[in-house]
């Protein structure tokens, strides 16, 4: 099967058509367990996500917060591995038919091997991966055979990147670009900020590609805000939190599609 590009970028023009932006849901494969993970997958694409992250949990999430640090602990506590984030791809895509990327720091894939991950991806039907720490000018490799399976590389720009940097980093990307709204960690915040738009405004400066914003959308009216500048809303560390603070997983599953529900209204009201 070739990678899931296509459906990426549909998926994204198609909610601009629609004059809004992009639901785009973040959760840990293995969390609470590999099949809860899933489930939790279908759960918020039933709520209404347009998109879906699949993070590859980590022992040092360094841009992670507590909260999604958390999840990860549990996950690999319960010994997922590559295979497993394979497996959590290959039933959500088949489940929702929605596109789903991995998540994912860039150590895994070196130790596993670049092209063993990427043909596994796309045969899996994922769309493509999001890359936090891998340098553009160390991404060759990568982007050459993410490129030969149809999968996106999306890269993080922050609101510390220089305008130079940022058409560097635009120019090597697809899919969308990944705006990190705020300097520091994951986490829910009070207020997503200026900062995002501004750094939406000088991001789109430099490409025809959608760029979504992530960190610290956690409701309705921070998700309406965020739609109100950029293609797409980010969303991890509250449904992890759901999760996390439900009492048993059919809660947990109730809770994550009720938040679906109401950060999809949300990105409707731009």
């Amino acid at each position: 099967m070739s990678g899931n590009i296509e459906l990426l970028n549909t998926t994204l023009a198609a909610a601009k058509a629609e004059d809004r932006a992009a639901l785009i849901a973040y959760l840990p494969a293995g969390f609470p367990t590999v099949d809860g993970g899933i489930a939790a997958i279908k759960a918020v694409a039933a709520g209404g996500a347009d998109i879906i992250e699949v993070g590859l949990p980590h022992s040092d999430p360094v841009l992670d917060g507590p909260v999604i640090q958390t999840a990860d602990d549990i996950a690999l506590r319960g010994g997922v591995k590559i295979a497993d984030v394979m497996r959590t791809v290959r039933e959500a895509h088949e489940a929702t038919g929605i596109p789903i990327l991995v998540m994912t720091y860039w150590n895994p894939i070196d130790r596993y091997g670049v092209e063993r991950f990427t043909a596994e991806l796309a045969e899996a039907g994922g769309a493509g991966c999001i890359l936090p720490d891998l340098p553009v000018q160390e991404s060759a490799l990568w982007r050459e055979h993410a490129a030969k399976h149809g999968l996106a590389t999306v890269f993080v720009v922050a609101p510390s990147s220089k305008d130079e940097r940022l058409a560097t980093i635009t120019a090597a990307g697809s899919g969308f670009v990944y705006a990190a709204s705020l300097m520091g960690v994951t986490g829910t915040r009070v207020s997503v900020g200026e900062q995002a738009e501004d750094l939406v405004r000088r991001t789109r400066a430099t490409t025809s590609i959608p760029v979504c914003v992530g960190l610290g959308v956690s409701n309705a009216d921070q998700a309406a805000e965020v739609a109100g500048f950029a293609d797409g809303v980010i969303v991890g560390t509250a449904f992890v939190k759901c999760m996390l603070d439900a009492p048993d997983e059919a809660a947990g599953l109730a809770a994550v599609r009720s938040l679906a529900a109401d950060l999809a209204e949300g990105v409707r009201k731009r």
